[in-house]
């Protein structure tokens, strides 16, 4: 692919996307179905954050030194730091346990920032406080032992869980984590696409209003489809207070098996999450009809997304992430659904109503 004006050479766009097949089957399923004036910019955006995430998980690293990183991406994408010594320092700081794929796009952040260095002036802007705010949210979950400690497990910040200490201490946090992780992406979304065409920019002020609730929803389906791997690597996102009103205790938490009250406790996330999601098609729907790969782009991760949550509201039981793995089928069925509504309103709300007629009703985190 020929490189559009201003986004950087041929080689470091090829080597972007490559990457980016390696490291998110669904941002690599979803990307290409933009504009093509936009996924070499959603790319580079989704990669930086990826980057971020990497630092974020890396067990071998103290706070210190993360927020060292963090601190750097960011100076290197407000130009003031070199991006080839930043690559090449963060390469050798993470563990073998981090996985390949990561490690490459470590070792490659350097041609990833070259791209971005080559964007238009408002996505760069829109993309530097993108991962400013998510570095520092980020750092801000990671201080906090209750927000990841887990009994007799080291954790992200390396310490043993208290009582109380594991998962979230309530919605409100759980919220405050999705923003920062999500909706500060949602945000930047809102920006390309209003930068992209003025008749998306009319709508701007709508979509900034659903722009993090939409990202939360997607980013709540992940939450509770991985939560036993992250479980297992020594992390929780859960609310204990959802679960505690329920009468279960996430101190209780094990691979062994849920005590009752557990499964009230996800039935009212999925809930939370189902509400997200109708925001998220309201936010799709400001989208005009016409712009029908921004609007692809966002219908496959939202209806990858309700078969997720339907996944585990079908089986609360389920061990790891594998048990409720989409079918290639499913995901087919979800994209050739929705590209044929693309462009009919009335016919994508139909179709959100009957996808997810079997979760619990939508409700608001209260929070």
């Amino acid at each position: 692919m020929t490189a559009p004006p201003g986004s950087g050479g041929d080689a470091d766009l090829a080597y972007q996307a490559r990457v980016l097949q390696a490291v998110s089957r669904t941002y690599a399923l979803t990307i290409p179905a933009l504009p093509e004036r936009l996924r070499p910019v959603v790319s580079n955006a989704y990669l930086l954050c990826r980057i971020a995430d990497t630092i974020e998980d890396e067990a071998r690293l103290p706070l210190a030194r993360k927020k060292v990183f963090w601190e750097r991406l960011v100076e290197v994408l407000a130009g003031r730091q070199d991006a080839a010594a930043f690559a090449r320092d963060l390469a050798a700081a993470l563990s073998p346990a981090t996985p390949e794929p990561e490690r490459e796009l470590a070792g490659g952040a350097g041609r990833i920032l070259r791209v971005t260095a080559h964007l238009r002036a408002p996505e760069r802007a829109a993309i530097e406080r993108c991962i400013r705010l998510m570095s520092g949210g980020m750092a801000e979950f990671q201080r906090e032992p209750h927000a990841v400690g887990l009994p007799g497990s080291a954790g992200p910040l390396g310490s043993v869980g208290l009582p109380g200490s594991v998962g979230l201490e309530d919605l409100r946090q759980l919220d405050r984590y999705c923003y920062f992780v999500a909706g500060v992406v949602g945000e930047m979304l809102v920006e390309f696409f209003c930068n992209y065409s003025g008749e998306i920019d009319r709508h701007r002020k709508e979509l900034m209003a659903l722009a993090a609730s939409h990202a939360q929803g997607l980013q709540m389906a992940n939450i509770l489809k991985d939560l036993w791997d992250d479980w297992q690597d020594g992390a929780c996102w859960l609310p204990r207070d959802v679960f505690r009103a329920g009468g279960f205790d996430l101190e209780s938490l094990s691979r062994g098996g849920t005590a009752p009250g557990f499964g009230e406790g996800l039935s009212r996330l999925v809930a939370i999450a189902h509400g997200h999601l109708s925001n998220a098609l309201r936010f799709t729907l400001l989208i005009p009809p016409h712009e029908t790969g921004i609007r692809r782009h966002l219908l496959w991760a939202i209806g990858l997304a309700v078969l997720a949550l339907r996944r585990i509201h079908r089986t609360p039981s389920f061990r790891e992430g594998r048990n409720i793995r989409l079918s290639r089928f499913s995901v087919g069925a979800v994209v050739a659904l929705s590209s044929v509504l693309a462009r009919w309103d009335g016919g994508l709300r139909v179709l959100f109503r009957v996808a997810t007629r079997t979760l619990p009703p939508a409700q608001q985190s209260d929070s």
